[in-house]
């Protein structure tokens, strides 16, 4: 069996139907999203503005189709928050167990690794399978708490597991 390599590259506007396709797969048959409704392609091209704050938005491409995504967000608005993300990670149905997963965190890990970032975080709805918090132990993250019974979708209450990563610069290193 011949084991293709994805291209990961930044997302571009003509990428975010299949973004907005594989999400919505998500959001109507899944509870690894707490969103309900599924964003338009138009919500899209407003998150893909975080390649203009200098954070990476990447798509993983086989073969000419994108079968997967992952961006790295602000955790929180607030001015203090500015150097930590959360991160997104999404793969087309059918696409998952490949490698796909981890070849774009650690891309994402990579490209935030050139900017301000000294944290990223990553917030996983636990619906029973620990493949994403799998995934992101793999890479270094640390389980950082458990929020219990915090969402509610397809009639059940959803735990949500909270992981950490450090990727600090030494000219970030706090002062003592």
């Amino acid at each position: 069996m011949t084991v293709i390599k994805p291209v990961i590259r930044p997302a571009v506007p003509a990428d975010l139907d299949a973004v907005a396709e594989i999400y919505t797969y998500y959001v109507r048959h899944t509870l690894i999203t707490f969103e309900e409704n599924p964003p338009p392609v138009a919500a899209w091209h407003q998150r893909l503005d975080v390649a203009a704050r200098n954070l990476p938005f990447l798509v993983a491409e086989l073969s000419g189709e994108v079968v997967g995504y992952a961006y790295a967000a602000p955790w929180r608005p607030k001015p203090a928050y500015r150097h930590t993300v959360e991160n997104s990670i999404y793969l087309a149905p059918g696409r998952t167990g490949r490698g796909l997963g981890g070849a774009l965190l650690e891309a994402l890990l990579a490209a935030c690794a050139g900017t301000h970032v000294r944290q990223m975080i990553a917030v996983i709805a636990d619906a029973g399978t620990d493949t994403s918090a799998a995934l992101h132990r793999r890479y270094g993250f640390t389980d950082a708490g458990r929020l219990a019974a915090v969402g509610y979708k397809h009639d059940r209450w959803i735990d949500t597991l909270l992981m950490q990563r450090r990727l600090c610069h030494p000219a970030m290193e706090p002062r003592r």
